[in-house]
């Protein structure tokens, strides 16, 4: 992937990145841009009948924002935040090792939906924003192939309680979209709202 708006928007502002997701972490890395990491913990509490991808779209804004608050005025902070969903349900990251096979177990067989949400900020003003979906369809899983891969730890701090990157990769039969995405940083979309944020500031002067 060629980051050429975000290598231009990193000439011009310091970046920072507003997660504690070594998967962004190490993307952001690859792409070659030149940025710091600060960590904040911002309450992630859904609405009610809030749709999955509007709460990671806030959800991004708002820790973007948090982290905004932290830093130089001129700095561009990158707010993320994944959503796994089937249908209206949410699922969030286990509590737990029995949460986790609960999970694991209702998205067995099934085709869920995978939002992440990106966010660039600057002081206390969101410059651009957006959302990308991943259709999943998952493979039937046995109960024996749940707990081995449970025993592994990868679940435990993952939105849907897997991680297609890594271990959990055989729980997946097929994907609708960017892989990326899944990971959770989808790369066309940062680039397009690093170009996004490069005209805004043009237009701000």
């Amino acid at each position: 992937m060629n980051f050429k708006y975000l290598l231009q928007l990193a000439v011009k502002r310091s970046i920072v990145l507003g997660s504690s997701s070594p998967r962004r972490f190490r993307l952001l890395q690859e792409s070659g841009v030149i940025f710091t990491r600060v960590v904040l913990h911002t309450e992630e509490t859904r609405g009610e009948n809030e749709p999955p991808c509007r709460y990671a779209l806030r959800l991004a804004e708002e820790k973007a924002l948090e982290v905004a608050a932290q830093t130089e005025p001129e700095a561009i902070v990158i707010g993320a935040d994944t959503v796994v969903s089937h249908g209206d349900k949410i699922l969030e990251k286990p509590a737990d090792e029995a949460d986790a096979f609960r999970i694991l177990s209702f998205l067995s067989g099934k085709r869920h939906e995978v939002c992440t949400a990106l966010a660039l900020a600057a002081g206390s003003r969101i410059l651009s924003s957006g959302y990308e979906v991943t259709e999943v369809f998952f493979n039937e899983l046995t109960d024996e192939q749940i707990k081995n891969y449970i025993a592994s730890g990868e679940p435990r701090d993952k939105a849907g309680a897997y991680g297609i990157q890594g271990m959990g990769a055989f729980l997946v039969d097929r994907i609708k979209g960017n892989l990326d995405n899944v990971i959770g940083f989808p790369c066309k979309l940062l680039d397009r709202l690093a170009g996004e944020t490069l005209n805004k500031l043009q237009l701000l002067g």
